[in-house]
This record gives structure tokens, C-alpha cells and sequence, in this order.
């Protein structure tokens, strides 16, 4: 059996489940999340807990098991804590600023870069090297966070760039003299 699969879910306080069908929908304090899974993983909300199993051994069934149950109880993390990633900026006039909605990068190009975030997802820049995603769903959170750093990804020689808060970036030596 997956270790992952069988441990059970609780469900805080102020968070509600739906099953309906195979569509779960949890909502909570932070907003609501809906996701359909696959048909053939059993899903089973008692009070406060929530079970997730399986019909057979096969590797396609085990591989649901686990999966499932990690994204429910994301799903349910998320609406009642949230999620955030961290990126930090570093370089000689590297910095980013809010603009509205919109996130403006300064990284050595001859351009500022301008990204906006999708709905349900928030962008705070609490200083001009730092900048933190915010949002329910860990999966989109994850995906601006990777947009951000992709605009400028470290490089080994001399570090600077875009990389996720404690991220360790390998250092390269340069060229050497003779």
C-alpha cells in the first residue's frame, strides 16, 4: 500500500467538502477550490476526514493513490492557509515594482519586463529585490513563481539572476589567466 494514500486528511475548521461524483470541491476562509479525479480511486468524506483508496495493486492504481490524496489535501491547505514562494533578485540593478496588478522586472535587459498574474493569485513585492506569490492553489502559485524566475534564471559564474528564496545556485569558476 502507498504511505502517502493511506494516511488520512483532516479537514480544519471552517473548510467544507463536496463530493459530487468524482468532483471534489473544498472551500474554505481563503476561497474554494474543484478538481475531478480519476474514476477508479474510491474518495470517502466522513466528519473530518477524508480516505482515499484504491480497487487494485496495478502501477497505474498505485500511482493514483498517492497522487490523489496529495492533491486533496493541498486542495484543502490551500482554502484554509494558502500558499506562497519567495523569489529574491540578485545583481547590480536588478529590482522589481508593483505597478497596479502588474509585476515590472528590471534584470539587465534593455526593457522592463511586466508580468501579470492570473485570477486567485497575488503578487507582493515587499522590497525591490524580493518578491513573494501568493495563492490556494500550490500548483498555479508554483507555475508563476517558475514564470518569474524563468525571465532571468541564475547563471553559474557569478550567481546573479532570479532564484526562489534559499534556493543554492552550484558556482562555476571563471576563466583563468595565465
Amino acid at each position: 500500500m502507498s504511505r502517502v494514500g493511506k494516511k488520512p486528511i483532516e479537514i480544519p475548521a471552517g473548510v467544507t467538502i463536496t463530493l459530487n461524483n468524482q468532483t471534489v470541491t473544498v472551500k474554505g476562509p481563503k476561497g474554494e477550490l474543484t478538481r475531478t479525479f480519476n474514476p477508479d480511486i474510491t474518495i470517502n468524506v466522513e466528519e473530518n476526514v477524508i480516505n482515499i483508496s484504491r480497487p487494485s495493486d496495478v502501477k497505474e492504481h498505485r500511482a493514483l493513490h498517492g497522487t490523489t490524496r496529495a492533491v486533496i489535501a493541498n486542495m484543502v491547505e490551500g482554502v484554509s492557509k494558502g500558499f506562497e514562494r519567495g523569489l529574491e533578485l540578485i545583481g547590480v540593478g536588478y529590482r522589481a515594482q508593483k505597478q497596479g496588478n502588474k509585476l515590472v522586472l528590471n534584470v539587465g535587459y534593455s526593457h522592463p519586463v511586466e508580468i501579470e498574474p492570473e485570477k486567485g493569485l497575488e503578487i507582493e513585492v515587499p522590497s525591490n529585490t524580493k518578491v513573494i506569490v501568493k495563492g490556494t492553489d500550490k500548483e498555479r502559485v508554483g507555475a508563476l513563481a517558475a514564470n518569474i524566475r524563468q525571465v532571468r534564471p541564475p547563471e553559474p559564474y557569478k550567481g546573479k539572476g532570479i532564484r526562489y528564496e534559499g534556493e543554492f545556485v552550484r558556482r562555476k569558476e571563471g576563466k583563468t589567466g595565465k
